[in-house]
């Protein structure tokens, strides 16, 4: 089987790649990437020499047409994914996420190549914190944010495409993903990076909002799951129950690397953050025969604090650069 992964040199899209290369021997993988700020072929460093890696956008398709032609299956991740950036600078994210989607779209449909399209939770918006519900696949779309907008409107396109032109389509949603390789400028890897170096971590608010936080390769193993499972035309949640606060995390990193759990301090909070997030993966799991390996995000968490202290080398060059870039706004980036 050939792979064509798009962002594949980005956080998840690398993680599912050395997932790929670690577990199924008979894929080839090639790798498009446009290697951004939020992309490096460090986070390929290991397995650079068994995959094809082509830096590219993925809205050109000059470049995207015959990558696509010589797949079997294109896996999407390429996103612009930062809130945060999407409230200073909409454009980058309609460019990717929208036209890269489309362009992706037509080459696959050109050549008939099964193509999987990575999402997020944040398109059906936010819940109130006692709210008893969850995200399922039928919950309406309600995006808060230039990012989640985008996304949302790449979801619909894959939808489009499937019934107007019968593309081979899935589409999975996921809660949020913590783990090796995550860029330092992201709330959990930012918090670690900042305990290494002596920081006091930052928490928006009151640090009440509920994220449901899934490791990257329990999301990973979920996608290949839906790529040799799922049924063409649908859409799966991928959750871990994971919900967690974001004053908590910050306690638990900071107990877990043996600090005092309240060593952190309060900012002013962001325009328009969502308060909760949820999902309901349970289809996932009856239908597919999925279930998470980390079932436990404290695990989880206590695995990546301890990658981001053996990897400095990877994180430290991005670090100076991501801390001058937010000390100007006191940002936090939280999720």
């Amino acid at each position: 089987m050939k792979v064509l992964v798009t962002g594949g040199a980005g956080f998840i899209g690398s993680n599912f790649v050395h997932l790929t290369l670690a577990t199924r021997p008979d894929v080839q993988v090639t790798v498009l990437d446009a290697l951004t700020y939020a992309g490096s072929t460090d986070s390929l460093s290991g397995v650079v020499d068994r995959l094809t890696f082509v830096e590219g956008d993925v809205a050109d398709a000059a470049v995207v047409d015959p990558l696509v032609a010589d797949a079997d299956v294109v896996v999407h991740f390429a996103a612009e994914s930062h809130n945060d950036n999407s409230l200073e600078d909409p454009s980058p994210f309609v460019r990717t996420n929208l036209i890269g989607t489309f362009t992706l779209l037509e080459a696959t449909r050109r050549h008939d190549v099964r193509y999987h399209h990575i999402s997020t939770d944040e398109v059906y918006g936010d819940l109130e914190l006692d709210d008893p519900k969850k995200f399922t696949e039928d919950t309406p779309y309600n995006p808060s944010s230039p990012y989640s907008s985008t996304k949302a409107g790449s979801d619909l396109l894959v939808r489009a495409w499937v019934r107007s032109f019968g593309l081979r389509a899935t589409i999975s949603n996921c809660s949020n993903n913590y783990g090796p390789r995550q860029h330092v400028e992201k709330f959990i890897p930012r918090q670690i990076t900042n305990v290494l170096d002596g920081v006091r971590p930052k928490l928006y608010g009151a640090g009440l909002n509920v994220r449901d936080w899934i490791h990257v390769d329990d999301h990973n193993e979920a996608v290949w799951t839906i790529i040799d499972k799922g049924v063409i035309g649908e859409t799966y949640l991928i959750g871990a129950d994971g919900e967690v606060n974001n004053r908590d995390v910050v306690r638990m990193i900071l107990e877990l690397m043996g600090q005092e759990p309240d060593a952190y301090d309060h900012v002013t909070d962001r325009a328009g953050h969502d308060m909760r997030y949820a999902i309901e993966a349970g289809r996932l799991r009856s239908e597919l025969g999925w279930s998470p390996r980390y079932e436990s995000f404290r695990d989880g968490l206590a695995a990546t604090i301890e990658w981001y202290r053996e990897n400095e080398a990877w994180w430290r060059p991005q670090k100076d650069a991501t801390e001058a870039r937010y000390a100007r706004t006191q940002k936090v980036v939280a999720p």
